[in-house]
């Protein structure tokens, strides 16, 4: 596997991590983490998101949200996870 390849494996288990992690701390069910499940339907709410985001932010020292009016928002797991890994290059 690449370099590129590890890296992109890693921020997707730190991601998947942090979600588990946050909906425990959260009293939150998380739903099955697929790629095309909806963020709204994952069980987490705008808080757990924040805090997703926030913890994220200092695991990987990513923030992919604070590119500017240009930043594409999450819809679904998936998207959310490209978007940090396109954000690590």
């Amino acid at each position: 596997m690449s370099a590129n390849g590890q890296a992109t494996v890693s921020i997707r288990t730190a991601i998947t991590t942090t979600f588990a992690t946050v909906a425990e701390e959260q009293g939150k069910t998380l739903e099955p983490l697929a790629d095309d499940l909806a963020l709204m339907d994952s069980g987490l709410d705008s808080l757990c998101i924040a805090i997703i985001v926030a913890r994220l932010d200092d695991d990987l020292n990513l923030d992919p949200f604070s590119g500017g009016d240009d930043v594409m928002l999450p819809v679904t797991v998936g998207d959310f996870i490209r978007i940090y890994e396109n954000a690590a290059g």
